[in-house]
């Protein structure tokens, strides 16, 4: 359970490596959190990350979790569930892909969609019913402000994520009043490993900021978060810009 200021005592973040799902452990370790499940593919970068937060004071458990695998996802996800009680679901994983090469390669834009919308689908809903069960949770979901509108440069990654922040918005519908809250978190463009290499267009931010905005955010109870905040104008106004004029943008 919660604890009396708002914090979740338990953490499970699926995409144990990302960046900004152990920036937003590490913030919740600070405010009481004392359990924390990294979920992602075995690796010593996995490892390495579970150590860095043990360091923190709290008690890390890795879970072998693959995105693409969704039959075994039930049994994976589930026995978290029946080893006891788990605050929060931290949807974390996703991938950037690249646009060039996957346009031409359509296996490889078909495992962009699979990750970013199919894997978070089926794990969105096994860890949905959980919480359900328990009568208590907060679903926070990585979305993207790449998903506000496709663009010329990554409509694939942001076609998955369009669909992804779809999806978790009704989610979020469904499991209102059941005692569970689902957050939509859409970060602008975050400084990160994905990222790195890339040209930083205005408003870039953090893993460090996305994290203190979703723990603002579970304060709150919000059901949607921007980061920067400022980012939120600045999409609604470019889903207005008529397409022709869209086209010419340099985005």
């Amino acid at each position: 359970m919660k604890d009396a200021f708002g914090a979740p005592q338990s953490l499970l973040v699926l995409g144990g490596t990302s960046e900004i799902g152990l920036a937003t452990a590490r913030r919740l370790i600070a405010r009481r959190t004392r359990t924390v499940l990294l979920a992602g593919r075995p690796s010593p970068a996995l490892e390495s990350a579970a150590d860095s937060l043990r360091t923190l004071g709290a008690e890390v458990r890795t879970v072998p979790f693959d995105a693409l695998d969704t039959a075994a996802h039930g049994e994976i996800l589930g026995k978290l569930f029946t080893d006891g009680d788990i605050d929060m679901v931290l949807l974390a994983f996703g991938v950037l892909g690249d646009q060039a090469h996957d346009e031409a390669d359509p296996p490889a834009a078909v495992q962009v969609a699979q990750t970013n919308y199919t894997g978070a689908v089926s794990a969105l809903l096994i860890c949905a019913q959980a919480l359900q069960a328990q009568g208590h949770g907060s679903l926070v979901v990585l979305s993207s402000v790449a998903g506000e509108r496709a663009r010329r440069a990554n409509f694939i990654y942001g076609s998955s994520k369009a669909g992804l922040d779809a999806f978790a918005q009704g989610l979020g519908d469904a499991l209102y009043g059941t005692g569970v809250h689902v957050m939509v978190v859409r970060p602008g463009f975050v400084r990160t490993r994905m990222t790195a290499g890339l040209d930083e267009p205005p408003l870039t931010t953090t893993p460090h900021a996305v994290a203190t905005a979703i723990e603002l955010g579970l304060r709150r109870r919000s059901e949607t978060v921007w980061v920067p905040g400022a980012m939120r104008a600045v999409m609604t106004a470019l889903r207005h810009v008529p397409r022709p004029l869209f086209r010419r943008l340099p985005l």
